[in-house]
């Protein structure tokens, strides 16, 4: 079972701020870091994942009504009476982009399923491209013809199909991507770009036998700092059991120090 921090979360830090993507990225074990970007009402990408500021900063209103000047004095509360800032896109791939070509993998969701962000995807790729991070970055989204912008910008582009239930990522990923189900050499396989499937945990309407081969990484609600941790643990095996290869989880270190790694 492959585990990303989902957003950057960890049991300390506030999500999608500077901190947590520092502290993720030294995660022993960690297989990547999934986070979400947006774009400012004058086109700067900025990774935040509600399209309102008001849960997670002292602001109120739309990220696509402020301007990257404006948004960028918006405070996170970061604990200790520490405050954070809304960080812009470039300021993650500038931290991450050393333990990225070490390995760490970097889930970037285009956040365009409610709010049509216009060139969005060129310019999140331009940035990864005048770093040679392709390889490290999968792209995913809830809206389909955002990925097929992807893929039509960079062919071998790695993508993850978003939604609620496996069976519909996988329908999306078969009637987009020319998923026919037919079954591939390991050697052709390897020179194809990834189309994996990112449902909801409970989603989970196929089987295992149904979804071999195909990468599941599901994704999790459940408490984000400042909220206290239940304490309950998920079963990491019997998610395996039901088909799913990798998880986006807010307390990645907790369960990777319980595999031992």
């Amino acid at each position: 079972m492959k585990i990303w921090a989902h957003r950057g979360c960890s049991q300390r830090y506030p999500e999608n701020t500077l901190t947590a993507f520092s502290e993720a990225a030294q995660i022993e074990g960690l297989t990547g870091i999934e986070l979400d970007v947006q774009m400012t009402s004058d086109g700067e990408l900025v990774i935040i994942h509600d399209e309102r500021v008001d849960r997670t900063t002292d602001g109120i209103g739309y990220v696509k009504n402020y301007t990257y000047a404006q948004l960028k004095k918006l405070a996170i509360e970061a604990g200790g009476g520490r405050r954070e800032t809304i960080p812009a896109m470039q300021e993650v791939l500038d931290l991450l982009q050393d333990r990225m070509k070490d390995g760490l993998l970097l889930n970037i969701e285009l956040k365009n399923s409610e709010i049509p962000y216009i060139g969005m995807e060129e310019k999140v790729m331009e940035l990864v491209m005048q770093r040679n991070l392709q390889k490290q970055v999968v792209y995913s989204s809830f809206y389909t013809m955002s990925l097929q912008r992807i893929r039509e910008i960079d062919a071998q582009a790695d993508i993850g199909v978003l939604d609620t239930k496996v069976s519909d990522c996988l329908y999306k990923k078969r009637g987009c991507f020319g998923d026919s189900g037919v079954r591939i050499g390991k050697q052709e396989q390897e020179t194809l770009p990834q189309t994996a499937l990112h449902p909801f945990w409970k989603g989970m309407d196929l089987s295992a036998g149904q979804l071999a081969g195909q990468t599941v990484r599901a994704w999790f609600g459940g408490h984000l700092y400042p909220e206290k941790p239940t304490g309950t643990r998920l079963a990491l095996k019997q998610l395996e059991a039901a088909g799913i290869t990798d998880v986006f989880l807010n307390e990645p270190e907790v369960y990777l120090m319980s595999m031992g790694t």
